[in-house]
């Protein structure tokens, strides 16, 4: 924290950003998530004085804001996308990244030009600056209640910057971690998007689904509405109480309409959304029946259920957008590392799932299109539910290497190796530990080559990046 501190003091010696290399480059001196957060790090007092020197960037647009355990990367992309559609100018905040920063920080079509990233990078800077010197009590580790910028909420304002200079018409914000103290809740949204809430980061959110939901419907915000996916019953309550005490609508899925007809196959995913007769609900369209038919490029059932979601947001915001503008932004929609394939021949998928319930809706997937008994590359970090997702993948492959998810996250892979191991009693299935990344990457591969069988890569972001930038480049 110190060296950054010493860092900003100092950067206005630095030449000026050429673009958004730059840029990032100079970010990722702040990042101290893998130091470990203080609790001083979740505040949002730092967020409301950078937005204020800044002449708040956060409200150059409206904003759909969007939060929740799963899913909520590929809900924001799907309102982004139809929204671009629809014609808006459209920036798009989500997280992790696959294969570089300004996945991040973008349109919702393309990046933004490097003349933006480079504007909005010196503004981000002296920015900074300016708020350590005229705050140093609040931005200063050697003060009590001080802490310097966090990598996160500089990538956020970072992205309010790039939209203002852009002159984004809208903006879809994804969280990062939480709700409440969430460095993007400094907006005021139009409507707010909650997806399915599971047990994570429980050292920050708590270790209970009600505790975490509590987190998480911190972005709700007085009479704006709220679209909530199906909720387990202690997060629904909590999600409900909420918005009552704070007078907002809720448009809660399962009680507008129902999934029907799902087809997942390699190509994409066809269904039907049957509307339920809901009064003044933002699914009732004049220009169609009661019964739409949606086709989507990203594959899997889930996918259903988000664009379910993220189209019920879309039209709470922007009721006057046609229906068959929406149809051909969800059809349009892509995204890197949500069950991606990267390779024919053998096929090589790639999906970021690291939960229990997100690993199991992926490997129900992989097996209905690709079968049993294939290849699985696993890696994840230290701080996910191995032993729970060896229990899911163990009985469906028959070649599973362990290895470390690159070397951004601290991982564990003996410990991963140990879970695996001990699951494995009673099925057949060989065990490979390899704790190299790229070694284990090319091992998995040569086996699927030799054994013309698929391989699945899962259990990190991080791990997908590394698997798509090997076959980028081969």
């Amino acid at each position: 924290a110190s060296q950054n501190i010493d860092c900003l003091l100092q950067m206005t010696t630095m030449k000026s950003f050429s673009g958004s290399q730059d840029v990032f480059d100079w970010l990722s001196g702040f990042i101290n998530f893998e130091r470990g957060l203080s609790a001083k790090a979740f505040r949002l007092d730092r967020m409301h004085i950078l937005a204020d020197l800044a002449g708040h960037p956060e409200r150059c647009a409206p904003v759909i804001h969007v939060a929740g355990s799963k899913g909520k990367g590929s809900i924001t992309t799907m309102i982004a996308a139809m929204l671009h559609e629809a014609g808006y100018r459209t920036g798009r905040y989500v997280s992790p990244h696959v294969t570089e920063y300004r996945e991040r920080v973008s349109r919702s079509e393309c990046f933004f030009d490097e003349s933006v990233y480079a504007a909005a990078g010196e503004e981000l800077r002296n920015l900074v600056t300016k708020a350590v010197q005229e705050y140093p009590d609040l931005f200063s580790p050697e003060s009590p209640e001080g802490e310097a910028p966090t990598f996160f909420e500089l990538l956020t304002l970072y992205f309010f910057l790039c939209c203002r200079q852009d002159r984004c018409e809208v903006m879809v914000v994804e969280t990062g971690m939480g709700g409440r103290l969430d460095a993007t809740n400094i907006v005021d949204p139009l409507v707010s998007v909650i997806s399915p809430i599971e047990l994570e980061h429980t050292q920050y959110l708590g270790n209970t689904i009600a505790a975490i939901a509590g987190e998480k419907a911190g972005i709700i915000k007085p009479g704006r509405p709220v679209v909530l996916s199906e909720q387990r019953p202690e997060a629904l309550d909590v999600f409900r109480k909420t918005a009552a005490e704070r007078g907002s609508p809720v448009w809660y899925i399962p009680d507008l309409a129902e999934v029907s007809d799902l087809r997942v196959s390699r190509n994409g995913t066809r269904f039907f959304i049957n509307i339920k007769d809901v009064p003044q609900s933002p699914l009732q369209f004049d220009e169609c029946s009661k019964t739409l038919g949606i086709e989507l490029s990203l594959i899997g059932a889930i996918q259903a259920q988000n664009a379910t979601q993220a189209l019920t947001a879309v039209r709470a915001a922007f009721p006057a957008i046609p229906v068959e503008t929406l149809l051909r932004g969800l059809k349009a929609t892509q995204l890197p590392a949500r069950f991606e394939g990267v390779h024919e021949s053998p096929a090589v998928i790639i999906d970021g799932a690291h939960t229990p319930r997100s690993v199991n809706l992926c490997t129900e997937t992989f097996v209905n299109l690709f079968g049993k008994d294939n290849i699985l590359l696993f890696g994840c970090a230290a701080d996910k539910d191995s032993a729970a997702m060896a229990h899911i993948l163990i009985p469906h492959f028959a070649h599973i290497i362990i290895t470390k998810p690159g070397s951004f996250k601290q991982s564990e892979p003996e410990r991963i190796i140990k879970d695996f191991t001990e699951t494995k009693e009673g099925f057949t299935v060989d065990i490979e530990g390899i704790p190299d990344t790229k070694k284990a990457i090319e091992r998995a591969y040569c086996l699927a080559q030799t054994l013309q069988k698929p391989l699945l890569v899962t259990g990190s972001f991080y791990l997908a990046a590394e698997v798509r930038s090997f076959f980028a480049s081969y």
